[in-house]
């Protein structure tokens, strides 16, 4: 029965994703912009979910960073609306053609743009996440299929619900975004094997789900398994500079994978600077793990090993290292980053060539805060994803990494002798 239910969803969405794929630019933005008016009259519909929702994730103990990404406010849903707006101002990566050659016997090689045809998002305590994918995925031709967590179920299948009533409006397939409504495992684990329908699966949430559906997908799947994000204050930085990139990184919002969770300062600089970020980290509340030698700066950090670097805290707070050079700071990256975002602080641009060049992170930051690695600070849109894998896409997802190109030949009758 689950699987019927599974195989239902996913080939309904393939058929539906046919009607996406041949609307024209004009015709997917005006759907958009009645996926944001939508989404904003039902406001009080999808607060009142929400409500419910978070009072019962709080009193089972939810930790604050998803009690964050749950919570909905009638600001947080109007943002969600007004980022479906920017992705209409967006250029619409389908249909785009790029000349390759024309080859001596007449026939000319070009490539064109085209969705790739159903998505399947499966995301935790993340409703923002419904109205973010449904509108990417719609904008690049596809259709989506929605898996929420349970914690976030009800909230999400009311945005859902004012998106498909915009489709029904605009004569469009109501599984153009499908939500899946039963967030029980064995339904998920029956999606991921309908690889006949479903092109790409994109994990949103915690590693341990990540790694499940990676484990279990027969279908290519975006990978993200953490955000371990590091600042590196270099020899030459400005202390003011730099200060402000690691307030800003790790104090704005701990609880999203583009904080900071690392701190790295050369050794030139740090008994100049250490004092400074004791007193700032203190006054913003900020639990501090410092190595052996940077230890003394700080007063009631405790110590980590060499070897417990590498947490994602998702919490006020951080590990603090001081390093002989930038070599030592990128080996430390190395060994204990996640390829999600890196950060050199520094005033020398030899050095920050190299770290450019040679740290591996999908989003690499000179002098700017982590907190900028985010599909929207960088011109995307609202964005589906970041990958952390190196194929098909690389950091955040936007519009054009939900497409893929397909070689278009044409010819005059020619053929091959």
């Amino acid at each position: 029965m689950i699987t019927d239910v599974a195989a239902k969803l996913a080939a309904e969405a393939a058929v539906a994703a046919k009607a996406v794929a041949v609307l024209s630019t004009e015709q997917k933005n005006v759907v958009l912009q009645a996926f944001a008016n939508k989404i904003r009259s039902a406001t009080p519909a999808i607060l009142a979910e929400n409500r419910a929702e978070v009072a019962e994730a709080n009193g089972n103990g939810t930790s604050p960073a998803m009690l964050d990404r749950l919570t909905l406010t009638a600001e947080r849903i109007d943002a969600m609306a007004s980022a479906i707006e920017q992705i209409i101002r967006l250029p619409d990566p389908v249909g785009l053609t790029r000349q390759i050659e024309q080859r001596p016997n007449g026939i000319n090689i070009a490539k064109r743009r085209i969705p790739l045809g159903v998505i399947c998002m499966i995301y935790e305590a993340r409703p923002n996440v419904t109205a973010d994918a449904g509108a990417l995925c719609f904008k690049s031709g596809n259709a989506v299929i929605l898996r929420c967590g349970r914690e976030a179920i009800k909230t999400s299948l009311a945005i859902a619900a004012a998106m498909r009533e915009a489709l029904a409006e605009h004569n469009l397939p109501a599984a153009v975004i499908s939500i899946v409504p039963d967030p029980d495992r064995n339904l998920l684990l029956s999606l991921l094997k309908q690889d006949e329908f479903i092109d790409l699966v994109i994990p949103r949430g915690g590693e341990g789900l990540i790694r499940f559906v990676t484990e279990h997908s027969r279908i290519p799947v975006i990978q993200h398994f953490k955000g371990v994000c590091h600042l590196f204050v270099d020899a030459t930085a400005n202390i003011d500079m730099a200060l402000t990139l690691l307030i800003n990184g790790k104090v704005q919002r701990p609880g999203v994978c583009n904080a900071l969770e690392g701190l790295l300062v050369h050794s030139a600089i740090a008994p100049h600077f250490l004092p400074i970020v004791a007193k700032a980290l203190t006054e913003n509340h900020v639990k501090v793990h410092a190595c052996a030698k940077s230890l003394p700066f700080f007063s009631g950090a405790s110590l980590i090993a060499d070897d417990e670097f590498g947490q994602e805290y998702l919490a006020p707070e951080i590990a603090v290292r001081i390093v002989a050079d930038l070599d030592q700071a990128i080996s430390h990256i190395d060994r204990f980053g996640s390829q999600h975002t890196e950060v050199i602080c520094t005033a020398d641009q030899t050095n920050a060539d190299r770290f450019i060049a040679t740290v591996d992170t999908a989003v690499v930051m000179h002098n700017a805060s982590s907190r900028f690695s985010d599909g929207g600070e960088l011109g995307l849109g609202a964005e589906i994803g970041i990958s952390t894998s190196k194929l098909h896409a690389y950091g955040p997802m936007g519009l054009e990494a939900l497409t893929t190109e397909k070689y278009v030949v044409t010819g005059q009758g020619q053929i091959r002798g």
